[in-house]
């Protein structure tokens, strides 16, 4: 019989993997060697909990697999991530998500060389830096400013003296480098300017989250983020003590007002549920965006998972929430800001979005101070 994508259970999958004795970071990174390309671990492990299927190019990769995968499954071995972040894409080992965006910061930041470095300091100076938090924040970005550094000269060191989403004060060390002191100047810019803005990020986070505590309600994140920062700004996110949103469009079904204005019809939301319902992936939550109670009401008896409360008032949201009467998670969305989400948490809301998180986010002002060997 003709191996087809549907005859890969999310079972099947789950049992090759297990065969290995590899965890799904692991498999990930032995699909990504059969077919000569990245692989990340998120989609195993949509593949396992029946959220995706693989498709013809992933199924050729299994099956090849399979032949060689031995009949007991081997005990498999913990592997250390350095993000644990359950939210985001797990990249597969051996490859991070912002490389690329590492070395275009590092091209645009160097150039054709940094003159001013090469013409002042010796080659074999070297020297010791510490950054240091100027103001006081949430720190996010240690892993990145890192890499930065590695990428100039491998044989910097980068010591992290906190851990992402740490709390530190005014004059507080964050990490010490030593290294080459031509390779330290050279890289200082790009790794400063990444942390300062990604530990903005979490500590605007961690302000929305302080403001709400006490309730019930979770500070979660959007897709307006910095094109090419998702990935980092999201893990900020989490760092800050807030949660992700969906990835991108294709972990999660979210019909939004432009979405019911193409679907049209006298019930556009149950419509679009609908739809959304028959045609997604099995097991993916649908979330709908409704702007009054009528269209709340077409949503619960569609069934909608999630329901987006899009600029409501307190009371109307409030009556949201005795409406569904726990149907559905719901969500708070526009109009959210540290003046406002207090009250919008008090309405007993399941969710709060905050597009500000990650697209009004100020930096975090961070130094490096260092000095010549």
């Amino acid at each position: 019989m003709r191996v087809t994508p549907h005859d890969w259970t999310p079972e099947r999958i789950k049992r090759l993997r297990q065969r290995f004795g590899d965890t799904q970071e692991q498999f990930a990174t032995r699909i990504s060697e059969t077919i000569g390309k990245p692989v990340l671990a998120n989609r195993v492990a949509r593949w396992e909990s029946g959220n995706a299927r693989p498709s013809l190019g992933y199924v050729t990769a299994l099956r090849a697999l399979d032949k060689v995968a031995p009949v007991v499954p081997v005990p498999s071995a913990p592997v250390q991530a350095r993000f644990e972040l359950v939210d985001l894409p797990v990249p597969a080992i051996g490859w991070k998500p912002y490389d690329d965006l590492l070395d275009l910061a590092l091209a645009e930041d160097i150039g054709g060389g940094d003159v001013t470095t090469r013409a002042t300091i010796p080659a074999d100076r070297m020297a010791r830096g510490v950054m240091l938090a100027k103001t006081a924040g949430v720190v996010s970005g240690l892993e990145v400013a890192e890499v930065v550094f590695r990428k100039v000269d491998p044989t910097i060191v980068f010591k992290p003296l906190v851990a992402d989403g740490t709390l530190v004060q005014p004059r507080d060390p964050i990490a010490e480098i030593t290294g080459p002191a031509r390779g330290i100047l050279i890289g200082e810019r790009t790794a400063l300017n990444l942390l300062q803005r990604l530990s903005g990020v979490a500590t605007m986070t961690a302000r929305f989250v302080a403001a709400v505590e006490g309730t019930q309600a979770r500070i979660i994140d959007t897709r307006k983020t910095t094109p090419g920062m998702r990935w980092l700004e999201k893990a900020a996110v989490r760092h800050g003590g807030g949660q992700n949103h969906r990835f991108g469009l294709s972990d999660g079904v979210l019909i939004k007002d432009n979405h019911l204005a193409a679907v049209g019809g006298p019930q556009p939301v149950a419509d679009a549920v609908r739809l959304a319902r028959e045609s997604a992936p099995h097991g993916l939550k649908i979330e709908v965006e409704v702007t009054d109670l009528d269209q709340l009401r077409e949503a619960i008896g569609a069934r909608a998972d999630i329901i987006m409360l899009d600029n409501m008032g307190l009371e109307e949201m409030a009556e949201a929430v005795r409406i569904t009467d726990g149907r559905a998670l719901l969500e708070a969305s526009g109009g959210v800001n540290l003046d406002t989400v207090r009250a919008i948490a008090e309405t007993g809301v399941d969710l709060i979005s905050v597009g500000a998180l990650t697209h009004s986010a100020g930096s975090m002002d961070i130094s490096l101070d260092f000095d010549l060997r």
